[in-house]
């Protein structure tokens, strides 16, 4: 395999997830690695007792190998992948890791592959959650939703996937009982927390509760932009850093000191400097820390004036893959 960063061309992008029981976990992993390596794949593939999340980008022909492998496994041959394209290889490594859950929410007893809500259409979204009666809930982290979110829903504002149980049983139970909803409408970027939170709702009680079948990004591929009710831009977790509608990317970038998505405003802000610090976390860095900072981005700069890729430039990780406990 060649070295990180000297892939060329266009790389397909895969996101996939899939909640189904996994016993050899250590066989299915090597399996994969090996596939992964031999069709110059790279991203994060995490694999659980629960099933397997991740993110995998290359050429077509390697990612579709590596999909092909995952769907001979047992309970995986209606793998559901979201496809995208990019020209600029989305991730420089690969991670292929053994986890306890594939989307850490710190609920061991959960079994989404038989516990989740009713599954619901992109196309049929709008309509469930125009519905007065629907309570929607955003069960990403606070910084994704400051990049866009659907009209009306509730942003519990957590830091982590983890936090939600804590949420629902305190704020979001009481929002429930409070609004008269019949029914709760969950959403995520490609459906894998959404459809654990289902399953969280439901131990607790709640029998009424949907979810958005694909996430947020089957829905920008699939209802046009004049219908939507979308509003902003999606955070994904790879070097695009957002997508609109048609996953065309977006304009948010990364800031480089704390990996957290900075918006066209958030780069003109005083307090912005490309490569070292933005406003979230300018005041959070001590001097030391920007000059390491600053370096580094010189040497991306350098390295991308040679048409290479700088391997200390630390992009996001995997998308599902990594939502649970990312703080970038």
């Amino acid at each position: 395999m060649e070295p990180a960063g000297t892939l060329q061309g266009g790389f397909r992008v895969a996101a996939l997830y899939r909640f189904a029981p996994i016993e050899n976990r250590e066989a299915v992993r090597d399996r994969l690695l090996s596939a992964c390596e031999a069709g110059e794949v790279r991203g994060t593939l995490l694999v659980a007792h629960e099933g397997l999340n991740g993110t995998i980008a290359g050429p077509a022909a390697g990612v579709d190998e590596v999909l092909s492998v995952i769907r001979a496994m047992p309970g995986f041959a209606d793998l559901d992948v979201k496809f995208a394209s990019t020209d600029v290889a989305p991730f420089l490594r690969l991670k292929v890791r053994i986890k306890r859950e594939i989307v850490t929410m710190g609920q061991p007893d959960l079994d989404p592959a038989r516990q989740a809500g009713v599954y619901v259409a992109a196309q049929d979204w709008n309509a469930l959650i125009a519905d007065p009666t629907t309570l929607v809930i955003d069960t990403r982290n606070d910084y994704e939703g400051d990049v866009g979110a659907f009209e009306g829903a509730v942003q519990p504002n957590t830091r982590s996937f983890r936090d939600f149980p804590d949420w629902f049983r305190g704020e979001g139970r009481a929002l429930l009982q409070q609004s008269g909803a019949r029914r709760v409408a969950m959403y995520c970027t490609g459906g894998i927390r959404c459809e654990k939170a289902t399953a969280f709702l439901k131990a607790e009680g709640v029998d009424q509760v949907h979810h958005l079948e694909g996430g947020i990004l089957r829905y920008l591929e699939t209802v046009a932009k004049d219908d939507s009710l979308w509003r902003g831009e999606c955070f994904v977790f790879d070097e695009r850093v957002a997508v609109g509608h048609g996953l065309a990317q977006g304009r948010h970038t990364l800031c480089r000191g704390c990996r957290m998505p900075v918006s066209p405003a958030g780069r003109a802000s005083a307090n912005y400097v490309e490569g070292v610090c933005c406003d979230r976390c300018h005041d959070t860095r001590d001097q030391d820390q920007r000059q390491g900072y600053a370096e580094r981005q010189r040497q991306v700069e350098i390295a991308r004036s040679r048409g290479a890729t700088h391997l200390g430039a630390p992009g996001p990780q995997a998308d599902q893959a990594q939502a649970n406990s990312r703080r970038p």
